[in-house]
């Protein structure tokens, strides 16, 4: 999966699923500051993130994921 259909595919999700206003999505928004995401919003990702790149996020692997450009980086080198 190329880097720019990752990009997109978490976009679609933080808009469509968290209800995140498309206007902060950038990839250097941070996860919980910027975008708003709490650790309910978290589970609902790890489901999200299996059903769209059929891995399980593990959360040990999540500690050093802070902007959106982080997330899509752990995404990539996972699927």
């Amino acid at each position: 999966m190329k880097r720019e259909e990752i990009e997109e595919k978490v976009k679609n999700f933080l808009i469509d699923d968290l209800e995140v206003d498309e206007a902060v999505i950038t990839p250097d928004a941070k996860l919980k500051d910027d975008l708003g995401i709490d650790s309910l919003d978290f589970v609902d990702i790890v489901v999200i993130v299996e059903r769209n790149f059929g891995f399980k996020i593990k959360p040990e692997e999540m500690a050093g994921v802070v902007t959106r450009s982080d997330f899509c980086d752990y995404i990539e080198r996972n699927v």
